[in-house]
């Protein structure tokens, strides 16, 4: 594998990828930064894996480019890449000691001595000891360090991790995720991670972009993404959010008004993606509070007055779902930190929120209150 060019910035340029009519990957423009872990989140079908090998050099672009600082290997060899990819089933050599697995990269590259690398690899992953044991005699955690110690000693300028995480269980998994930000750090080399977990990606990521039908919905920061998404779909991908069918009237000063329902509610103007028109007015589940009658809301916080219709505990929270008098039902999550009581269901409440924690995305006319995750329906942000 050649890596003797100089590192630089992972740059996609007008990448495509069509398989017969379908287009599985739509004129993707993208730059991940020279060190840094990027991750690529979205659903089943989106692109993010067909975008990945192509990066890889399993898949041929049917038109763009893959450059790496300025050079374009979009049509180099998978071998002749400064590229590694961790993939969700280990491929580990069951006929080899861990030692051998690790090694297999120089091995092809014709280097003996070997030893050394090994035993700093193992120890990175925190394997010291395990050199002549055999994949069969190893956890599915340790034989994923493996897998990434074996990608990690031929110092790629770029790491792919293809859903690596997806066959561990859930309490291993989150330890793997701090494993492999740790490591990241260390190493200091690019990680691009592909995955449909949304935890998965804001626990691991520096920069998080969310693919949806192809393209790109939303790049940034996973706080950024979290709190102020830019389209529904971010909205109830990237964690769940009530999005309220409403109509804009423009600003007035810092404050946009908007009315759903019937009732008028306001967002200040830097929440707002769109002032004017059809907008969802969202609010997440978590900074949507209850109370048992409207004397008892804060002052500032707007209001909508609903029914518990739903109260599953789930031992950090307890999640309601509340139907407002139009027939919508909004998710509100209450943490259990020992203050405030439970709601049972069939009792009538208050939901509240700051409007500070409000946010307004653009709405095709016509679509209704949204409450559940979108799949398949990008939504365009005005220019």
């Amino acid at each position: 594998m050649a890596n003797e060019a100089p590192a630089g910035d992972l740059r996609l340029a007008q990448l495509t990828k069509r398989f017969g009519i379908f287009t599985a990957v739509d004129e993707l423009n993208l730059t991940v930064p020279q060190g840094s872990f990027f991750a690529l989140l979205g659903a089943s079908g989106c692109g993010k894996t067909t975008t990945l090998r192509m990066i890889a050099g399993l898949e041929e672009p049917t038109a763009g480019q893959v450059l790496l600082g300025d050079r374009d290997i979009a049509r180099l060899r998978p071998y002749k890449r400064p590229v590694n990819t961790v993939f969700q089933s280990y491929a580990l050599f069951p006929h080899l000691d861990i030692a051998e697995n690790v090694a297999f990269g120089l091995r092809r590259r014709g280097i003996r001595k070997v030893g050394d690398q090994v035993r700093r690899m193992l120890s990175l992953v925190q394997l010291d000891g395990y050199e002549r044991r055999r994949p069969a005699q190893l956890s599915g955690g340790q034989q994923q360090r493996v897998a990434l110690a074996r990608a990690l000693i031929n110092h790629p300028q770029v790491l792919l991790l293809d859903e690596p995480l997806g066959a561990l269980d859930l309490k291993l998994r989150r330890q793997m995720q701090i494993e492999l930000k740790r490591i990241q750090t260390e190493v200091g080399i690019t990680f691009v991670h592909v995955t449909h977990d949304q935890e998965e990606a804001m626990t691991m990521a520096d920069t998080v972009a969310v693919m949806n039908a192809g393209r790109i919905e939303q790049l940034g920061a996973p706080a950024e993404l979290y709190e102020y998404p830019a389209t529904a779909f971010v909205a109830n991908f990237l964690g769940q959010s009530n999005l309220l069918a409403a109509e804009a009237a423009g600003p007035a000063g810092s404050e946009v008004p908007v009315t759903a329902h019937g009732t008028r509610f306001s967002v200040p103007v830097d929440r707002a993606r769109v002032d004017r028109g059809a907008v969802y007015l969202g609010v997440r589940p978590e900074k949507l509070h209850l109370a048992e009658a409207a004397d008892q809301v804060p002052a500032g916080h707007q209001q909508v007055e609903g029914v518990i219709t739903d109260a599953s505990y789930v031992g950090v929270s307890t999640q309601y779902l509340v139907r407002t008098g139009w027939g919508s039902e909004l998710s509100a999550f209450a943490a259990n930190s020992g203050v405030g009581r439970q709601h049972p269901v069939g009792a009538s409440v208050v939901a509240h929120w700051d409007p500070r924690h409000a946010f307004l995305l653009p709405r095709e006319p016509g679509q209704d209150d949204r409450t559940t995750p979108l799949l398949d329906e990008p939504v365009k942000v005005p220019s």
